[in-house]
């Protein structure tokens, strides 16, 4: 029984020992580079955005272009006659 309580002791002070450690300085520089490779990948999804709505806004253009175009080629052949 002795023993037991010794090891039960022991064990609440190594316990306690750890949990008052102070925390490891390596977790902040992987920190830093999380934070680098989310801006950086927040910057490339914004440029995609960019490139999708300038596509988006070319392709438009050119449609309303062939549709104002169609309603006048169907004019002219009937003013020729």
């Amino acid at each position: 029984m002795n023993k037991l309580l010794a090891t039960l002791i022991a064990g609440f002070f190594a316990v306690g020992a750890f949990a008052q450690a102070p925390a490891a300085a390596a977790p902040a520089a992987p920190a830093a580079t999380k934070m680098e490779a989310k801006a950086e990948a927040k910057a490339e999804m914004k440029a995609a955005k960019e490139e999708k709505k300038a596509a988006h806004k070319a392709h438009k253009v050119a449609k309303k272009a062939e549709k104002m175009a169609a309603p006048a080629a169907a004019v002219a052949p009937a003013a020729v006659k």
